[in-house]
């Protein structure tokens, strides 16, 4: 019989044992989470205050950039912490509530892609139809079912594994809190956990990217079978390019984390994969979509350049 104890807190490994890498790695994830914070930030200021940009697709921008803040900040401030410190503890409470808002944000994020996707599709592909087909109510309700879903779907694994008993080591594999590691760490049976991180969050994810796909294969077929122009079609790619980027940095590094089984050589390879779909591709975000879209940038001149002028202008 295994020694069931009871669990007060878990230690993180991080990201590295070795001591004179960690004020390297500080600097750099310090500076990665400082530029999601000024990044992500600018586009929700401009999504918010910016009247020309008051459209569906900015709306879920903004949500999106939102999402980016919120998500880098549950994993990061903890592992800007834990690279100055000796003794990486996390408290049992606090691991489960940060596993618990990384699985709801990082959801979140997937179905919002995906109905990012779908908004373009109908943009491109039914004009004439879009602001009746896209109105307020659908397009927020459109964000409610996927927050709201992406709400329970992290519910369910919190509570799936804040009930699992554990009896190996308080080491947990990992700079964060994560439903793998920690059934790494688990005794007993921990199939159906392994199952419903595999099956349902697998499927959202892919169900997400699968569906994001088909709104831009149908984008592409639609103007290739209306005999458009080359210009008309490389102008509605260009549209799309930005989006599909983001895509594919999100999508890529959660598929290969969650569909496949936990195993000991694996984690390694997780910890190293986490660090972009949690870290870099929120930083990427911004950058992609501020510098290949004309409409943002030309909103970030305005409303930043107006209020620096206007502050200069007190100071004198």
């Amino acid at each position: 019989m295994e020694n069931v104890t009871t669990v007060n807190e878990f230690l993180l490994l991080g990201l590295t044992s070795v001591q004179k890498l960690q004020p390297l790695f500080f600097v750099i994830f310090l500076i990665i989470y400082l530029i999601n914070l000024v990044g992500n930030g600018a586009i929700l200021v401009i999504a918010v205050l910016e009247p020309k940009l008051h459209s569906p697709m900015y709306f879920f921008l903004g949500n999106l950039s939102c999402l980016d803040i919120c998500y880098s900040s549950v994993t990061l401030p903890k592992v800007l912490i834990n690279l100055l410190s000796t003794r990486r503890a996390i408290s049992f409470l606090g691991c489960i509530t940060q596993l618990h808002f990384f699985h709801f944000l990082g959801s979140t994020e997937a179905i919002l892609l995906a109905i990012m996707a779908f908004d373009r599709f109908v943009a491109i592909c039914n004009p004439l139809r879009y602001t009746a087909i896209m109105n307020s109510q659908v397009y927020i309700l459109l964000a409610a079912v996927a927050w709201i879903t992406s709400f329970f779907n992290a519910l369910m694994h919190s509570v799936m594994t804040a009930h699992l008993n554990f009896c190996h080591s308080q080491k947990l594999n990992h700079f964060f809190c994560d439903v793998k590691p920690l059934l790494e760490l688990a005794c007993g049976n921990t199939l159906l956990n392994q199952w419903l991180l595999s099956v349902v969050t697998g499927s959202i994810s892919m169900g997400a990217f699968f569906l994001t796909l088909l709104s831009y294969f149908y984008i592409i077929c639609s103007l290739l079978f209306k005999n458009k122009s080359c210009r008309i079609l490389r102008k509605a790619l260009s549209t799309c390019a930005s989006h599909f980027m983001v895509v594919c940095l999100f999508y890529g590094p959660v598929g290969f984390t969650y569909i496949r089984p936990a195993s000991a050589t694996s984690m390694i390879q997780d910890r190293m994969v986490a660090i972009i779909y949690s870290a870099v591709t929120p930083v990427l975000n911004p950058l992609i979509y501020t510098l290949r879209n004309k409409e943002v940038m030309l909103a970030l001149k305005t409303t930043f350049g107006s209020r620096l002028f206007k502050g200069c202008q007190q100071h004198h």
